[in-house]
């Protein structure tokens, strides 16, 4: 299989361009457009890191009133959250605020300090280190990226999907007959810092998405790594969702992390023909940065917001 269907930004623009003009302004003069209705709805965040930020619980109750406004189906974080102390108690009393369906992404850092997974499903009171779940027409699965392979024995984070959760994975995409959409805190699209069997789960999310006619794994929802992009690989949409607290300023020599003013999230509508729209929080920095911490980080610029999107359906791009 050709590969160089490899990095593409979002609606009818090409690799690593900035998103202009506003797609969802294109969108509203689109006369189609007005025949579509809202199918499902979910508000989701990443990367709070609770236990290095002063301000975690405002930016989550921030979250969630908003979305208790909007009333999406559900809400869910994508990993890096919290580590299950009891002084992050009040962080899930500010999550549990949201009114409606509430999931979880485990993260690398959520067990810092020793913690395992199953530590941190029982303090979330998450539904598993991995699952899936049916809603409205869609099936959505939730991948647990943070296995650590047998021969690994280093300090470093793990970030593997083993052969027990990727067999469950396969089975559970077989079973569905409905349209899939996936979160995984690693991005199974980035090959330098996200999952490490990411080209295995591309190439499975291929078979499937074949045997289907092309139309069965809508999106793949990722964190991590605290940037704004939207990567298509083979026709499926790989959406990386920035931190809600704060993006790496990078140099040559490091980096160093700086806060968003306010918090940023997205609101994912799915409409009835298919067409994935989403729409982000724009902030600002608590602080400036310099040239060279502005400038593109290993192909991504550093960005206090989450872009707007439209992702039309059936993918608008094929295979060269």
């Amino acid at each position: 299989m050709k590969r160089r269907h490899f990095i593409r930004n979002s609606f009818v623009l090409g690799a690593l361009t900035p998103l202009s003009p506003n797609p969802l302004s294109a969108l509203a003069s689109d006369p189609t457009a007005r025949n579509r209705t809202i199918q499902l709805s979910f508000g989701v965040c990443a990367d709070l890191h609770h236990d290095l930020i002063k301000d975690g619980v405002e930016r989550i109750e921030a979250f969630t009133q908003y979305m208790n406004t909007q009333k999406p189906n559900f809400v869910i974080q994508m990993g890096d959250f919290c580590s299950p102390k009891q002084e992050n108690k009040t962080l899930i009393e500010a999550w549990n605020k949201f009114t409606g369906p509430k999931y979880h992404v485990i993260g690398n850092h959520d067990v810092d300090g020793g913690f395992t997974h199953q530590d941190v499903i029982k303090f979330w009171n998450a539904a598993g280190a991995y699952y899936s779940f049916d809603l409205n027409g869609y099936h959505f699965v939730v991948l647990n990226g943070n296995e650590r392979l047998p021969q690994d024995d280093t300090s470093r984070y793990p970030r593997s999907i083993l052969k027990e959760q990727y067999d469950w994975l396969h089975q559970d995409l077989d079973r569905t007959s409905l349209p899939v959409i996936v979160f995984c805190h690693q991005g199974i699209d980035n090959d330098l810092d996200g999952l490490m069997e990411g080209n295995i789960i591309r190439i499975l999310f291929e078979r499937i998405n074949k045997q289907a006619g092309h139309r069965k794994i809508r999106l793949v929802l990722s964190g991590h790594h605290h940037e704004d992009y939207l990567n298509w690989y083979n026709d499926i949409p790989y959406l990386q969702i920035n931190s809600i607290a704060y993006q790496f300023a990078r140099t040559k020599k490091g980096y160093r992390f700086v806060h968003t003013v306010e918090p940023i999230w997205a609101l994912v509508n799915i409409m009835d023909d298919g067409t994935i729209i989403i729409k982000g929080k724009e902030s600002s920095y608590s602080e400036n940065l310099t040239g060279e911490e502005q400038s593109y980080y290993l192909g991504y610029e550093t960005v206090p917001h989450i872009s707007d999107r439209v992702i039309p359906y059936p993918a608008q791009f094929s295979y060269y």
